[in-house]
């Protein structure tokens, strides 16, 4: 593998190592599921257990599966697979933000959770949701950069939980336990975050790609005005 090729699956590696910690907590919550015992924190996932279930699934395969669709070289070279790997992705992503958005309206909310973290999961989860459907109404007229721009933000809201968890571990180890308004401010921290650098990405490519096209023009007319 050369240089290059290892420099272009920095991003994707980067992005399954962040969906580690959320899946590690889907596990534990399917595990507690499948043989544990009904407390007053784990009741209402007993109560109604498929769209937790469905969320966990759905949440791992997108994050995990969708990571491989920023390898530029996967999509180069294998269009094919990448619009197959799109067209299993969005259902998964579908299903991961309305699961989502039915327990924050349906299950008994835990002790700590309040309002303002609610407003957070219903804003950025229905965010996620018209992402999707805009990111396939673009590519069914075949516009491929407003394509790539929603669902670059709608991957970004659903990774949402891994960087949650890496800006709550550094308050923690900095500053101490988080709990409250400050745990609810650090977890809507992590949307706003991945939010940003989305849009920046976003709004970055286009310029690039403006200034190589635009290289070789200017130089031609330099050389004709100094002619």
């Amino acid at each position: 593998m050369t240089s290059s090729t290892r420099a272009e699956w920095l991003i994707p590696t980067g992005l399954i190592m962040l969906t580690i910690v959320p899946m590690a907590g889907g596990v534990f919550r399917l595990a507690d599921l499948a043989g544990g015992e009904v407390t007053p924190e784990n009741a209402r996932f007993f109560a109604a257990p498929l769209p937790v279930v469905v969320h966990i699934f759905s949440a791992v395969l997108y994050c995990l599966l969708g990571a491989f669709q920023f390898a530029p070289r996967f999509r180069r070279r294998r269009p094919g697979r990448h619009r197959a790997l799109g067209r299993f992705l969005v259902p998964c992503g579908l299903a991961m933000g309305l699961s989502g958005l039915w327990m924050t309206l349906f299950y008994a909310r835990p002790e700590g959770d309040g309002d303002l973290l609610a407003a957070f999961r219903l804003v950025f989860g229905s965010a996620m949701v018209l992402s999707f459907v805009l990111g396939v109404a673009a590519i069914r007229r075949r516009n491929v950069a407003r394509h790539r721009a929603w669902m670059i933000r709608g991957y970004a809201i659903a990774q949402g939980a891994g960087t949650q968890a890496v800006v709550t571990l550094f308050w923690i180890l900095l500053v101490g336990d988080a709990d409250g308004v400050t745990r609810t401010l650090l977890l809507g921290a992590g949307w706003v975050i991945n939010v940003a650098v989305a849009e920046w990405i976003i709004r970055r490519r286009p310029t690039r790609r403006a200034r190589t096209s635009a290289g070789p023009a200017v130089a031609s007319a330099g050389g004709v005005a100094a002619q």
